[in-house]
């Protein structure tokens, strides 16, 4: 075989991610005269010299060649707690040849086995950032994927190899999903991150002018479907429990969480620790990350009652979140009940907590905790005067409810949720836990405190918050009731 017919691969550029001969020939516009054995020779050596132009030969988690083996199965790091509904294991979008793409879990293509001593060109290409992601060849029945699952705006190139080495473009797509169906995912069980999230989702239905579908866990449905009507509602418990064959073949789908490990960004682009727990939703989806308020609707919208009152969610999954202020919440409703506020807490349990700690919401509230619905809880906050929480679900639901919200927090930095002028936290003090990325949040530990735990500065970060300063903060509040009329 001549020198001038050998393959070699030039990755310096994106216009010239082509197969090329020595002389810098494309091997498309070349005639190559040789023999069968040659012809073989050729395709070997295409095969032997591809490899995906971001990370190499053979990097860690990308293989060679495009093969059955490349399997497009969803592999979630191992910390990531959260169960996603789970994407087709086949592309869903067919097109010429036997080709199948679809962009579930990334860029995703599948080709047939092509006839005998010829092959095919896998290409993926990320247009905003004009790096080519796969550059492979395939002479079998193939499949390949992106390693990011994140919102790419993705080319597709398919091109048959010929047993002269010859390549033909026969397959091109550019992500469009106007008109199209895409299923945007949440994680089951969580209450202020997908009220933070739902935003963005609608977000990227109008910047994208296409059909989205959101599976979500079923309690949320009631308080989302009827504001964003343009949105089709799936309980992602139900919906998970159906054979693929029996799921609806989305063009795209995307999947919210917070992922912990994912230290090479596959699932998200930015940590959502630096960026804030909802703002990691725009991100994901390539929307604008610009915090917006959840729309909630609220059947009931009469005043539960008629005396001015103010809500209080003393309650959270853990102790970090607490306010571990043992006399905070004592001094704080006495005061509330002084002014002449009626103080009505509708956390979800009279008490919480693990083991031998447990948390009681506080002594003289008026307790309307138990198995309410969101939309109950919701009524009650948006005809409150003001709200009075920690870093928990509740506080976003008082968010999407539209009234003045006070967040007490230590564990995480005010960046991690919505923007209030009412936020108590003390630099004071150890904080921020939650957004060092140096420490995994351990969810099995209920006493969770990485750097303090078992000693006597164990979740100062939110003990060394006086009740001073929260009263100070309400009175902030324009409106607020300052003037004592009641000795309590």
């Amino acid at each position: 075989m001549s020198e001038d017919s050998k393959v070699k691969i030039d990755v310096e550029g994106v216009d010239r991610i082509k197969l090329k001969t020595r002389d810098d020939q494309d091997v498309g516009s070349v005639a190559v005269h040789s023999t069968g054995a040659q012809q073989d020779a050729i395709i070997q050596n295409v095969a032997e010299n591809f490899s995906p132009i971001i990370g190499g030969n053979n990097s860690e988690g990308q293989s060679g060649q495009a093969s059955p083996e490349s399997s497009a199965q969803p592999q979630q790091p191992k910390t990531t707690e959260q169960t996603l509904v789970q994407p087709p294991p086949v592309p869903t979008q067919a097109a010429d040849s036997g080709i199948f793409y679809d962009f579930n879990f990334g860029m995703r293509v599948s080709v047939p086995k092509p006839p005998e001593g010829e092959g095919w060109r896998i290409q993926l290409y990320d247009k905003d950032a004009e790096v080519g992601l796969l550059d492979q060849p395939c002479f079998d029945v193939g499949h390949a994927a992106t390693a990011k699952h994140h919102f790419l705006n993705g080319k597709i190139t398919i091109s048959k190899i010929n047993k002269e080495g010859v390549q033909e473009v026969i397959f091109t797509h550019d992500y469009d999903a106007k008109g199209k169906d895409v299923l945007i995912v949440f994680p089951v069980g969580s209450l202020g991150d997908s009220l933070g999230w739902m935003p963005y989702a609608d977000k990227f239905r109008k910047k994208h002018q296409c059909n989205v579908t959101v599976a979500l866990g079923k309690p949320l449905i009631e308080l989302f479907e009827k504001s964003y009507p343009e949105i089709k509602f799936l309980d992602a418990t139900e919906y998970a429990k159906k054979e693929p064959k029996d799921r609806h073949p989305f063009y795209a789908s995307y999947y919210i969480g917070l992922f912990f490990k994912d230290d090479d960004n596959h699932w998200q682009p930015q940590d959502f620790r630096q960026v804030g727990l909802h703002r990691t939703a725009g991100y994901i989806l390539g929307v604008d990350p610009t915090e917006e308020a959840p729309k909630l609707t609220v059947d009931d919208d009469t005043r539960p009652i008629e005396e001015p009152y103010v809500v209080i969610a003393t309650h959270a999954s853990t102790q970090c979140k607490y306010w571990n202020n043992p006399y905070g919440w004592y001094h704080v409703v006495k005061f509330l009940k002084s002014v002449g506020y009626r103080v009505v807490c509708i956390d979800k349990e009279y008490a919480f907590g693990r083991d031998l700690v447990w948390n009681h919401i506080p002594n003289g509230v008026e307790d309307q905790t138990g198995p309410r619905s969101l939309k109950e809880r919701a009524r009650w906050l948006k005809h409150a005067e003001f709200f009075v929480g920690l870093s928990s679900g509740l506080a976003w639901l008082a968010w999407g409810a539209g009234v003045p919200s006070v967040i007490i927090s230590g564990f995480t930095h005010p960046s991690t949720e919505y923007d209030t002028p009412y936020r108590v936290f003390s630099t004071h003090v150890c904080n921020g836990c939650w957004n060092d990325i140096r420490y995994q949040f351990d969810h099995s530990n209920f006493l969770y405190c990485p750097k303090h735990q078992n000693t006597p500065r164990q979740f100062e970060c939110t003990k060394g918050i006086s009740h001073q300063h929260v009263i100070e903060t309400i009175k902030k509040i324009p409106g607020c009731r300052t003037e004592v009329i009641e000795q309590v």
